[in-house]
């Protein structure tokens, strides 16, 4: 019965090569739509999400089909040769991305340390990248036109994407048997609750600093702007209030009512060059993002989440509420409001070295 079923399941296997080289390019796709993912929070952006967990399981049938073929290279230690390590290597770490991605969406609640399995599903997800690399440093063939231009080719990679898309969906009803409601980003919901306990302090990278001196601390406009100016705490006027929900990359999310200044306004009062395009807002960490000056206008410079006043860890005296975004563009501890004709350039290096100066 089991081997009449594994040659049943082996006729939809394509020929050794192609099962290599479609390795490579989802794994690759994986990795690109899983780092895009991580800023994409508005609905419209669900699609990427949908395809970035069909093309996960679709992987997990040509990993399968590959460790079947290459088990008795794996199984019998006599056949390792010095690249043997970093296939083992990359197997499990390739495999682990994928078990932790399936648990999370299924609805496993476990944490390791800090991280939660989508944390680690994350992590696991970008080490593969590099681990490939080092394999197909001593495993690399260049792919035939055989191996893919067969009519036979068409129907085992359409039947390989239905296995994806239904078990896709099938890990979804198993989550929502359990109850878990999660956004199309993954996240789930937080129990209900108002104000800064509601909600976990998380920070991006080591942006963690100490307590700010809000006798000293200033709001600084610049940019493309006819009236450079500074404000304090005093300052500040938080007149507008609304309900917006933070969906956090750690895999939650919650909806508060937050109240601030409206970013637009600021932007009035300083008078917005014609030329200008983009809004960089950046922390005193040194972590910043850009923002279309359009969208931006929209944003809330909050001091207040839940009638209470923002706590150091949720980023007081002020951070950024960004409708539609993930919640590590929701820049803390804001200290500079930069008004640019071009998106900043220096944000895609300052997310990985920021709070460590």
């Amino acid at each position: 019965m089991g081997s009449r079923f594994v040659r049943a399941v082996r006729r939809f296997e394509p020929p050794p090569r192609a099962v290599d080289w479609s390795i490579l390019v989802l794994v690759l796709f994986e990795a690109l739509s899983g780092v895009v993912s991580l800023g994409a929070g508005h609905p419209a952006n669900g699609v990427l999400f949908l395809l970035h967990g069909v093309a996960g399981l679709t992987l997990v049938a040509l990993v399968g089909f590959k460790l079947y073929r290459v088990r008795h290279r794996v199984l019998d230690s006599r056949l390792y040769d010095r690249h043997t390590l970093a296939s083992i290597v990359l197997a499990v770490v390739a495999l682990a991305a994928l078990a932790t991605g399936i648990a999370w969406v299924a609805g496993v609640e476990v944490r390791i340390g800090f991280w939660t399995l989508l944390n680690v599903h994350i992590g696991l997800g970008l080490l593969v990248v590099p681990v490939l690399l080092v394999h197909l440093r001593s495993r690399f063939h260049t792919p035939r036109r055989v191996d893919f231009a067969d009519r036979r080719r068409v129907l085992q990679y359409g039947a390989l994407l239905v296995f994806g898309a239904a078990t896709y969906r099938a890990t979804e009803a198993v989550g929502a048997l359990q109850g878990t409601k999660r956004r199309f980003t993954g996240s789930r919901p937080l129990p209900p609750g108002t104000g800064n306990a509601a909600f976990p302090v998380t920070s991006w990278v080591a942006d963690d600093p100490d307590p700010i001196d809000t006798t000293s601390w200033r709001l600084s406009v610049d940019g493309l702007v006819a009236r450079p100016f500074a404000l304090g705490v005093a300052d500040l006027d938080p007149d507008q209030t609304a309900s917006v929900l933070l969906d956090c990359t750690s895999g939650w999310y919650t909806e508060q009512d937050w109240t601030g200044v409206r970013l637009g306004d600021v932007l009035e009062t300083a008078g917005v060059h014609s030329s200008a395009r983009w809004v960089t807002v950046r922390s005193v960490t040194g972590f910043r993002w850009s923002f279309p000056i359009e969208e931006a206008r929209e944003m809330l410079l909050a001091t207040h989440v839940g009638g209470e006043s923002l706590s150091h860890g949720h980023g007081a005296p002020l951070r950024l509420v960004a409708p539609n975004r993930r919640g590590f563009q929701w820049v803390k501890w804001i200290d500079t409001i930069e008004v640019r004709r071009r998106r900043d350039p220096a944000q895609w290096l300052a997310v990985l070295v920021s709070g460590f100066s």
